[in-house]
């Protein structure tokens, strides 16, 4: 099976890739790469996202043909793929961050900075929080409820359709720490960072 990192240069993806090797366990072939074709054929896909909103959109636009490709592996192919921190923003249709862009639009929805209630909350949001599991869904297998991730965060998803969300984390309100439509998964949240319940997660999604 191959698991395909994608590297459109949204800042330093290290923690990603050593996480998910360390899972792999040298049973699944993960690669690192922008290649449009190696995308193409992989198994499955994970999105990372570190910056602004705008940047990481900016990235993938940098690589001709690459929100084509995403958009062929997630909608029509319906292979999984997993979106992480501002990869799950992207998600959206338009974010807030820096100025109005325009999101991927699989998932409909804004993301928009957090209340943080006149400063009584500090933005950005870093640290650990635990999270609220909302439904069943196959990448929290195995997890407890009330489990904590690790979160760096100034921005939150806000879908329309609210059954989309699968975790929450009170932080001001109940911020989306995880959404999933179909193959599509997402989690706010950095499982890569969040110790053995992180590494469970993405044991999970390498499993789907």
């Amino acid at each position: 099976m191959n698991v395909t990192i994608v590297d459109y240069n949204s800042g330093n993806i290290s923690s990603v890739i050593n996480s998910f090797k360390e899972v792999s366990k040298d049973k699944v072939n993960i690669e690192v790469t922008a290649d449009l074709a190696i995308i193409k054929t992989s198994d499955k896909v994970v999105l990372p996202g570190q910056g602004s909103f705008k940047s990481c959109i900016d990235g993938l636009n940098s690589i001709k043909g690459l929100i084509d490709t995403l958009n062929e592996f997630a909608l029509e192919s319906k292979k999984p793929l997993l979106g992480i921190c501002v990869g799950l923003q992207m998600f959206a249709d338009v974010g807030y961050e820096e100025t109005e862009t325009k999101g991927l639009g699989w998932i409909s929805g804004k993301v928009s900075k957090i209340d943080n209630q006149g400063g009584k909350f500090k933005l950005p949001h870093i640290g650990w929080n635990e999270i609220n599991i909302m439904k069943d869904s196959k990448i929290f297998k195995d997890i407890e409820n009330k489990s904590h991730m690790y979160f760096v965060h100034s921005y939150e998803f806000v879908p329309e359709d609210k059954s989309v969300i699968s975790a929450t984390t009170d932080y001001s309100s109940n911020v989306v720490c995880a959404a999933e439509k179909e193959n599509i998964f997402g989690t706010q949240f950095h499982p890569e960072k969040s110790d053995k319940i992180g590494l469970k997660i993405i044991n999970n999604f390498i499993s789907l």
